[in-house]
């Protein structure tokens, strides 16, 4: 588990990319509405990985290329925001526990289940 100060990197980082990932230029990076999920960073806040979750995604390795290419401007960014001793590198990852929940609430919603009528009585 990380520890406080960690945690609230974290928290910084991931506040700090959710405002600046909508600023990026590229078009193959703005695909659809990116939500970033969740932010580990390393102990020693070298490398920082971050969980995007994207709704609307088209074509999923032209957005990682996007992303590959904006991740120094990013990191730049988030140099001259957060007062920290190092910029961590980002490595961004796809997030699909979203789609996959969506996925599931439709799925549990074309169930045919047919509700016991006399459930309060005894036959």
């Amino acid at each position: 588990m990380p520890s406080n100060k960690l945690a609230r990197t974290n928290d910084d980082i991931q506040r700090v990319l959710s405002a600046r990932l909508r600023d990026v230029k590229d078009p193959r990076v703005q695909q659809g509405m990116i939500s970033v999920t969740r932010v580990e960073t390393t102990g020693d806040l070298r490398y920082a990985k971050v969980w995007l979750s994207v709704l609307g995604l088209e074509n999923e390795k032209e957005f990682k290329r996007g992303l590959k290419s904006a991740s120094g401007w990013l990191r730049r960014e988030l140099g001259s925001t957060l007062n920290l001793r190092y910029t961590p590198e980002l490595v961004f990852e796809l997030d699909h526990s979203i789609e996959y929940g969506a996925h599931i609430s439709q799925v549990i919603e074309s169930l045919d289940i047919q509700h016991d009528e006399e459930s309060g009585e005894e036959a």
